[in-house]
């Protein structure tokens, strides 16, 4: 099986990670899933196959090598996606040989996607491309990693004279809500080293990532009767918009792109007497962060010196950090990687990643974990699509990977 019939198969999970819910998984679905992947796993003879309370997937690929002893590599991908899109009942479709015009995705709600808005799309002409009808996200991200992981398992299955070490995969529940390595038991998983499958483009070699933060702002507001209000209502909800003026208009998402940082208000609620912000702050560098995070609270102050005292309050609380810090003395991961892509006939490229993958926080629990591309593109939306070819080719990458380690041994 191709990994991008994989991808298709798995669509049929609706694994959304509900960011409200403490539970590990956060959604029942993703325990499903789960465990369909662990009786897949058991079906391409993977070995030491677990799947815990948690949902986190494990498995081994025993070494076909006589008395092998060498780096034990790992790759990961994550089975939820996220639920700000519609993430169920998707319905996909194949466009053979694509010709680089612009695609209907959806006639009746007049649904396309363009090459003009995506310039992606004119690297696929004359491939194959898995589309949906543009109602739903295609769940690529990072059910394209999971088809890749478990496509070159099946491929080194039937195909012992590829000779390679001991492979660890695993699958992790509730990336996209930033708890994916919450309870990831890195001693448990086995490998010394692993890469995440869970980019965009074949070729993308990643290893810098945001370090990361979240804010939240409490405003107590005063309500009194709109007739009788004045020099005493202190409206919350005016408050914060007060508060967000503060933050420059420059750096928003929206506004900043390579190692430009930002402020992110991704959710607000409130009423005349409270009212909340919640923004998610984002530096390549550690010290713009705190930058940031000093802004956040300098802005309180201003507002509690205007209106009075413990009227907004600013909760800070660190997600992950760049993981170059923990790459860099394993450079090797780097090398090899490229090498890898080069060696398949691709371009292996390294950009600064504007977001987190688990291997964030993995490198810094011990396992240095860079990122690998899968194929597809326009994650998180509805626009979100995977080139069948490219995605064979990042198979043919964790393969040539798996090849590289097994005649190099790394000490961790």
């Amino acid at each position: 099986m191709r990994a991008y019939e994989r991808l298709i198969n798995y669509t049929k999970y609706p694994t959304g990670s509900v960011s409200g819910n403490e539970s590990c998984p956060s959604s029942p679905e993703q325990l499903e899933f789960g465990k369909a992947l662990a009786d897949e796993m058991k079906e391409l003879g993977i070995t030491n196959i677990n799947i815990d309370e948690n949902g986190y997937v494990f498995g081994t690929i025993e070494a076909n090598i006589e008395n092998w002893s060498g780096t034990v590599i790992g790759f990961l991908a994550h089975m939820d996606v996220v639920r700000d899109v519609p993430f169920s009942d998707i319905n996909t479709r194949l466009i053979q040989n694509y010709d680089g015009s612009e695609i209907i995705l959806n006639s009746e709600k007049n649904i396309r996607l363009s090459p003009e808005e995506f310039d992606s799309l004119k690297d696929y002409i004359g491939m194959d491309l898995v589309v949906t009808d543009g109602t739903t996200l295609l769940g690529a991200d990072d059910k394209a990693g999971i088809a890749e992981i478990l496509t070159m398992a099946e491929t080194l299955k039937n195909h012992p004279e590829i000779k390679h070490g001991k492979i660890q995969i695993g699958f992790t529940p509730d990336e996209e809500i930033g708890r994916g390595a919450d309870l990831f038991d890195v001693k448990r998983f086995g490998a010394e080293f692993a890469y995440t499958v869970d980019g965009a483009a074949f070729g993308e070699v990643e290893f810098e990532t945001f370090n990361a933060a979240a804010a939240k702002v409490s405003i107590n507001g005063i309500n009194i009767h709109p007739g009788s209000a004045k020099g005493k209502m202190k409206n919350a909800l005016l408050l914060a918009m007060e508060f967000n003026t503060h933050l420059p208009e420059t750096e928003r998402p929206d506004s900043t792109e390579g190692y430009e940082g930002f402020y992110h208000l991704d959710k607000m609620e409130g009423i005349v007497d409270h009212a909340e912000l919640h923004y998610i702050l984002r530096d390549h560098d550690i010290a713009k962060l705190e930058e940031r995070k000093t802004r956040m609270l300098s802005t309180a102050d201003k507002l509690n010196q205007k209106y009075g005292k413990d009227m907004v309050q600013v909760e800070l609380r660190d997600s992950y950090y760049n993981m170059a810090e923990q790459i860099k003395p394993h450079w090797h991961l780097i090398d090899t990687a490229f090498e890898a892509v080069k060696e398949i006939g691709g371009t292996p490229y390294s950009a600064p990643v504007r977001g987190g993958t688990d291997g964030s926080r993995l490198s810094f629990m011990g396992l240095p974990c860079p990122n690998l591309g899968t194929g597809s593109h326009n994650h998180h939306g509805k626009l979100e699509y995977a080139c069948v070819q490219a995605m064979d080719q990042c198979v043919e990458l964790l393969i040539k990977i798996a090849e590289k380690y097994a005649t190099n041994n790394y000490i961790k």
